[in-house]
């Protein structure tokens, strides 16, 4: 018997990987429900792994902008 492989959503070209996820274990929202770790929200922790690699991108890219706000790095 066949099983069918589910891929997962929209990781673009054939062979293109998934971006990966910039969790470091750290996993605690502040008060902007913001994750003191890897700078991501609630909403895009719990979405990540439906994302295609182009959201995964844009949210690095928040992650980056939030990390600056928060004087995280410069």
């Amino acid at each position: 018997m066949t099983v069918p492989v589910k891929k997962s959503p929209g990781f673009g070209p054939a062979g293109e990987k998934p971006v990966k996820s910039p969790c470091i274990s750290v996993c605690a929202l502040n008060g902007d429900d913001v994750c003191e770790g890897c700078f991501r929200t609630g909403m895009e922790i719990s979405r990540w792994g439906t994302m295609s690699n182009d959201e995964r991108r844009a949210v690095l890219h928040r992650c980056t902008e939030r990390a600056r706000e928060m004087g995280r790095i410069w």
